[in-house]
């Protein structure tokens, strides 16, 4: 034991020394982190090169706080290497508002517990609301304003996925926001009632709602609202865990995109279930980066991004991944529970390309001759997707 005191010798501490090479360490160390990402204290044999970063944590992004709830966000400021998309993980208290407001970029939801009722405007006057929950998504294009509010008794906790790096949840367009920087005599006009009536506007933090307490709605979805025209024939929810998924040997695979949710035009997702000792298969896509949020579970990630490149990561639910456009990857299950991820791509449809498939339906006497591989494994290889084995 060293009396130096920012040494910590405890002898379940990991170390970075795998088959012999390394060393331990002599210095202060984060012991809580270290423990969770065992592939970058000791990388395996197979990494090298320099790929950056691909993995932050919610844990680690700032919460901003409000009288109806909390969101924090990771963007491009927070993990550099994800030029496409951005996501907020957000809470709203039973009742709480995430405040009337638009933005520019698309809002693609997802129900990570409770409920929430949503409502949005589509370009032609005609109003949405609906209920949603645990495993339902919504997508709201961009501009289309909408509103979130917590129902139940817990109200809710869901991840907003927006199809722009550059997005920060500080800079939507807030109807509150709005109304503190127009003159009330043009808001007097605008609306055609006296200027007295814009006389309790709120005052409170920055001037605006944005996620404040409110009071549950005592109508059900259908009443409302009260419309001439009636409702929006455009579905901007849907039920994502509903979908019968597809079944592999060691999990299930749910896609939704463009072609069974329309409003969802500029992002494209899958949601994975990986059983223990399984993993979602060696596959790249080919039409864009995929941004991934863990929702359950621990995962192991290597990331090949050729030229004698790679680099493995551990992830646990709270994290975001990423993997840019073609790299070779797959995520295998670590723990001893499902894993579940979510992945999307800002992009109107899903692709992958299986590492096992592309094989499998190549002349066996090329891939033998590239390969070096016995026939036994050869007659394995799969015509198939097998997407988790």
């Amino acid at each position: 034991m060293s009396d130096l005191p920012w040494v910590d010798s405890k002898p379940e501490a990991p170390e970075p020394i795998r088959d012999g090479r390394g060393a331990s360490i002599l210095g202060p160390r984060n012991l809580a982190r270290e423990r969770e990402v065992p592939d970058l204290l000791a990388s395996p044999d197979t990494d090298a090169g320099t790929i950056p970063n691909l993995k932050f944590s919610y844990a680690d992004a700032r919460n901003r706080l409000g009288s109806g709830g909390w969101a924090r966000e990771i963007t491009i400021r927070e993990l550099p290497a994800a030029t496409t998309l951005a996501g907020v993980n957000m809470r709203l208290k039973p009742g709480g508002y995430r405040e009337l407001h638009y933005h520019k970029e698309a809002e693609w939801g997802f129900m990570i517990a409770g409920k929430a009722r949503v409502t949005a405007l589509d370009t032609s006057g005609h109003p949405f609301v609906d209920d949603v929950e645990a495993g339902d998504i919504w997508n709201f294009p961009a501009g289309v304003p909408h509103s979130i509010q917590g129902l139940g008794d817990e109200g809710c906790e869901f991840l907003l996925v927006f199809d722009d790096a550059n997005f920060s949840e500080n800079e939507t367009f807030l109807i509150s926001d709005w109304f503190a920087h127009t003159p009330r005599h043009v808001l007097a006009k605008n609306f055609g009632v006296p200027e007295s009536a814009f006389a309790n506007l709120p005052t409170d933090v920055e001037k605006t709602r944005w996620i404040f307490s409110g009071t549950e709605p005592t109508v059900a979805k259908e009443d409302a609202i009260k419309c001439p025209q009636g409702p929006s024939p455009i579905r901007y929810t849907h039920r994502f865990l509903k979908q019968e998924p597809a079944k592999a040997a060691g999990g299930t695979v749910r896609v939704v995109d463009s072609r069974n949710f329309p409003a969802a035009s500029t992002i494209a997702a899958a949601i994975n279930v990986v059983e223990p000792g399984r993993m979602r298969e060696l596959h790249w896509h080919p039409n864009n980066d995929e941004w991934q949020y863990f929702v359950r579970g621990r995962a192991r990630m290597t990331v090949f991004a050729s030229g004698g490149k790679a680099r493995t990561f551990d992830y646990c639910a709270g994290d975001v991944g990423y993997v840019p456009l073609g790299m070779g990857h797959y995520l295998e299950n670590i723990g001893d529970e499902p894993m579940v991820f979510l992945e999307a791509f800002k992009s109107d449809h899903f692709a992958d390309f299986s590492a096992n498939q592309w094989l499998g339906l190549s002349p066996r006497q090329m891939v033998k001759e590239h390969l070096n591989l016995d026939d036994e494994t050869l007659s394995k290889l799969r015509q198939d997707k097998p997407l988790i084995v």
